[in-house]
């Protein structure tokens, strides 16, 4: 939606999909109140209510059902939360007046309620104020919905998740509450557990919604629509046509001022473990009985669960030079920020194929994609096998798209060949068409009861199975990484894994997004 042509759209929150409505009852109806806790944090700020505003905007969040509440700790007035918001929301100094009203009317929603963690008077008066709301809001058939945010450190998610349980349940008959938490769940197994069954003594895990904000991504929840709608893919996903998988993040900056947070977390827990896993398993998956949530995540349990034991040889971590030049980072730190590790499925699809898991911070470029590499073709005629493998490239972020790297015939007179590509670029081919920030979409996912893109606890356990030995050596210093130059691919024996494990670089070829001119 271009400058000077925002609106407020109304929505039934039936109009998009199936998931939009309770299956068995229709359209919810009535009074939703939306807590953000940790109103006045980064995450709040920067994610939470930019992504609601968006819904408000689209019309997913009608302003005759809809109140958002500001939780946290700071003493500050209505007015001020939202002016501290205004800036997140307005980034164009020349927006028109139309989009200033938008905006006005979307903060007019927000009211703020400030009080501790840990101590039920201020969820005593926060529950007063959305029962305020719901007695103005909620019609004699409508539901009592209740969707609390927590933009929090994971330390008090036990203690918020009490307070809540104790003060600010939902009381209407037929209504729901639902908490939505941030990673990272827990550093290891054991945390993992403890957190889990912490929170699962208060709710129910259709209560929970564990947030990964690359669940959300548009490119990702093509996954599964592109293997299992297309029958190009379904004689080709399997072990005796593809040779490798690399899952790849990679970004061209440090950690610039998260030095200290980073350093307790380091890039396997901060990325690997929860953002590459979750699209390892879409990868990796059989295919669902159907589309409903519990039988998707079920497969995706079941594929880490045959993930073998990760193999020392098979790990490649790196720290770059400057990291402990942060004040905040101790001299002596072990942290990676940089990892390359291969898994390896041990199930009859995927056995012997290595699954490369990437990631890495300061590094020469920025992107996170998928990149599926099929074998070499029998009987080389052309002798073209030199060029490169037939690619499938799904880029996630930036430049959405797929391609397929093909080996085709150089035009002119001689027969020779040539890499070349079959390219769906979204900027081009969706001109005009908006793609929509992950957190709106979950958010959106959230009040319509699709837990489809949320971890499950079984899934949370799976995946720290795979990981907390590795991480557990790391700890200790038993581990350590290679040092290697900001700005560059990452350490060489990175590259020297890459090629153990049987990746073929296509030399001569280099894919770029192509111009809208």
């Amino acid at each position: 939606m271009g400058s000077g042509q925002w609106h407020v759209e109304k929505r039934c929150f039936s109009s998009e999909s199936p998931q939009s409505m309770d299956l068995e009852n229709g359209p919810e109806t009535g009074s939703l109140s939306i807590v953000v806790l940790g109103a006045s944090g980064d995450l709040a700020k920067k994610k939470t209510f930019p992504a609601l505003f968006h819904l408000y905007r689209q019309g997913f969040l009608p302003a005759d059902e809809v109140s958002i509440f500001g939780y946290a700790r700071t003493i500050i007035s209505n007015d001020e939360l939202r002016e501290r918001l205004r800036g997140y929301l307005v980034r164009d100094k020349d927006a028109s007046s139309e989009e200033l009203e938008v905006v006005a009317k979307f903060l007019h929603l927000i009211k703020y309620v400030s009080g501790p963690y840990d101590s039920e008077d201020g969820f005593r008066l926060l529950d007063k104020e959305i029962l305020e709301h719901e007695s103005l809001k909620t019609s004699a058939k409508g539901l009592s919905r209740r969707l609390f945010y927590l933009a929090l450190p994971p330390s008090v998610y036990p203690s918020v998740c009490k307070m809540i349980k104790t003060c600010c349940m939902n009381k209407s008959d037929g209504g729901w509450t639902r908490v939505v938490v941030e990673k990272p769940f827990g550093k290891d197994l054991e945390s993992a557990e403890q957190l889990s069954t912490q929170i699962g003594a208060l709710f129910e895990e259709p209560e929970i919604y564990r947030i990964d904000h690359y669940l959300g991504k548009e490119l990702v929840q093509n996954m599964l629509v592109l293997r299992f709608a297309n029958r190009l893919f379904l004689p080709l996903w399997n072990r005796d046509n593809i040779a490798n998988v690399q899952i790849v993040f990679r970004e061209d900056f440090g950690t610039e001022g998260r030095g200290g947070y980073f350093d307790q977390y380091g890039i396997i827990r901060d990325i690997i473990q929860n953002h590459l896993l979750q699209v390892f398993c879409l990868i990796a998956m059989e295919k669902p009985v159907s589309l409903k949530p519990e039988h998707i995540r079920d497969e995706k349990v079941k594929v880490l669960q045959s993930v073998v034991p990760i193999k020392d040889e098979e790990v490649v971590l790196g720290q770059y030079d400057g990291y402990r030049n942060d004040p905040t980072v101790p001299n002596n730190s072990n942290t990676p920020t940089f990892a390359s590790v291969i898994l390896r499925i041990d199930n009859e699809r995927w056995e012997g194929v290595p699954f490369i898991i990437k990631a890495g911070k300061a590094l020469n470029s920025r992107k996170a994609e998928i990149r599926v590499q099929f074998k070499d073709v029998p009987g080389d005629i052309f002798k073209c096998q030199k060029q490169g493998r037939n690619e499938f490239v799904i880029r996630l972020q930036p430049e959405e798209a797929m391609y397929m790297k093909l080996t085709v015939k150089q035009p002119g007179l001689e027969m020779s060949t040539v890499q070349s590509e079959l390219d769906l670029s979204y900027r081009q081919r969706y001109q005009g068409v908006k793609i929509p920030e992950a957190y709106e979409r979950l958010i959106l996912d959230t009040i319509r009861g699709d837990q489809q893109h949320f971890v499950r606890r079984d899934e949370l356990k799976a995946s720290w199975e795979i990981f907390t030995p590795l991480l557990h050596r790391i700890d200790k210093g038993e581990f350590k990484p290679f040092s290697y130059q900001a700005g560059s691919r990452g350490p060489a024996e990175a590259d020297k894994l890459l090629e153990k494990a049987g990746y073929v670089q296509t030399h001569g070829y280099v894919w770029s997004p192509p111009s809208l001119e």
